[in-house]
């Protein structure tokens, strides 16, 4: 058997931050072994990092992680729940296998864990209300319809009873756990479907259930998404750019060797030494001789170290090893914090770029990839990846160098319009230049939403001058 290929292939929005409504398709007639790209473009405040953010909440509900508390507060105010609806494909040999994954958020008021009655002892934390798995198959020779894997919204473990039969048997002796297992998930805001409590009662029923091709697809559905949300779905929030400028490197790391995936961020200080275990450092430097290689392409000179500084004993009583970020160039090291905010970002993403390159199962997501990278090289970058690359790449961007590089079917606008934020760009022309295409919308608005809410230079002049009357005003 061939290695599967997973893609997400479409998202739906509701009453997630300021999107009431937003639906994208990502893959756009493209097959699942090149690259697939989309920069998402827009006015400040229109619905970009929504995007970005409803995919790392899929990447949390996959790995079965606690959503933060604050995530409450992305629930739409005039709203009691966030919904949010992800399509994948699923390629194995001759099987393209559809799945639909389907989530609402709610809010919850629960007491704290202080000792005390008093208001304060109240807080509100995001729960996952409902859950519903779908899948669909086809192949040369079987087709099964689109069908319901499992709903939890229900006062039983999930329905329909013909799937958990089926997945777990008859005669389920341990019924009443089960049920507390759900609970548990909800009370601690996490998906149930995907939870290591789930799991570990699905995988220990493996050797006692009837091995049907019904069974050993959705067994291997839930367990691929598994899979992809820990090793192959990465997402990057401006959080971590952020961190450039407190002296701190966040490094993404995201590949393959030796069959054994390594993904995480690895959190190194700029301004000083630290000191990790022996592993660590050896993976570090890894990945740095990996990044080396296209970095001193993109860069023309500069190569990256981990400069060993010594052994030092670790508070578990182990050995490990002090090492400092360093840049090289010119046959002179300087220390890394010296190097531009664009330099340290790509550095930071560079293993995941080069993961999106070669790996066609692999999805990342970037919010405003383009901070402090050098236009031509964001858009070169880009076009490589789109024309040569086999993984996933979704990004938000104010740039708009990559509208000259990539292809229409790359780039998706958002709107105005808080019930339908996202669109695909329509009448574009294989002669248009798509940089001069979306100026002109937005001046003419010429698309069926209004993708810029236009805003008056004389307006905004005379606002300036009043602020600054006003000030003077007061010092007076």
């Amino acid at each position: 058997m061939n290695t599967p290929i997973i893609r997400l292939e479409e998202i739906t929005i509701k009453n997630l931050k300021n999107v009431e409504y937003g639906h994208i398709k990502l893959n756009v007639d493209k097959k699942c072994s090149s690259a697939n790209l989309l920069g998402l473009y827009g006015q400040n405040g229109s619905g970009k990092t929504v995007l970005i953010n409803a995919i790392d909440i899929l990447k949390q509900l996959l790995m079965g992680q606690r959503l933060p508390d604050n995530l409450v507060d992305y629930i739409n105010i005039n709203s009691d729940l966030a919904e949010l609806s992800f399509e994948f494909s699923i390629q194995i040999d001759d099987d393209n296998i559809h799945v639909y994954y389907d989530v609402e958020l709610a809010r919850n008021k629960v007491t704290s864990d202080s000792n005390t009655d008093n208001i304060d002892s109240i807080k509100t934390i995001p729960i996952v209300k409902k859950e519903v798995l779908q899948y669909r198959m086809e192949n040369s020779t079987t087709s099964i319809r689109k069908n319901i894997i499992a709903n939890t919204d229900t006062t039983e473990v999930f329905i329909p009873k013909s799937k958990f039969e089926i997945l777990f048997g008859k005669h389920y002796d341990d019924m009443t756990d089960f049920l507390v297992d759900k609970r548990l998930c909800q009370a601690t805001s996490r998906s149930f479907l995907f939870s290591s409590l789930f799991l570990k009662r699905l995988n220990s029923r493996q050797e006692f259930i009837e091995n049907t091709s019904e069974y050993n697809y959705i067994f291997m559905i839930i367990h691929m998404l598994v899979k992809y949300g820990n090793h192959d779905l990465f997402v990057v929030l401006t959080s971590h750019s952020g961190l450039h400028g407190l002296n701190v490197l966040p490094l993404e790391i995201n590949v393959q060797q030796d069959d054994m995936g390594r993904i995480g961020t690895i959190t190194l200080p700029l301004d000083k030494p630290i000191t990790l275990p022996i592993p660590i450092v050896d993976e570090i430097h890894n990945i740095i001789s990996m990044m080396n290689l296209v970095l001193s392409e993109i860069i023309p000179g500069l190569r990256i170290s981990a400069s060993d500084l010594g052994v030092e004993l670790l508070e578990n009583g182990e050995n490990g090893k002090r090492l400092m970020l360093v840049s090289n160039k010119n046959d002179k090291s300087i220390p890394l914090k010296y190097e531009s905010e664009g330099i340290r970002k790509i550095i930071s993403i560079l293993s995941l770029l080069i993961a999106v390159y070669n790996r066609p199962s692999v999805t990342i997501a970037v919010d405003e990839l383009d901070a402090g990278i050098f236009e031509y090289l964001l858009g070169e970058l880009l076009r490589i990846i789109a024309e040569k690359g086999k993984g996933q790449l979704i990004f938000t961007s104010h740039n708009l160098r990559p509208l000259e590089t990539l292809d229409k079917e790359c780039i998706a606008f958002t709107t105005t319009n808080p019930t339908n934020r996202y669109i695909r760009p329509k009448n574009v022309k294989p002669s248009n230049n798509l940089r001069d295409f979306y100026y002109r919308d937005i001046t003419l608005g010429e698309q069926a939403e209004e993708v810029y809410k236009p805003t008056q230079n004389a307006e905004i002049s005379y606002a300036f001058k009043k602020a600054g009357g006003y000030k003077w005003h007061e010092k007076k």
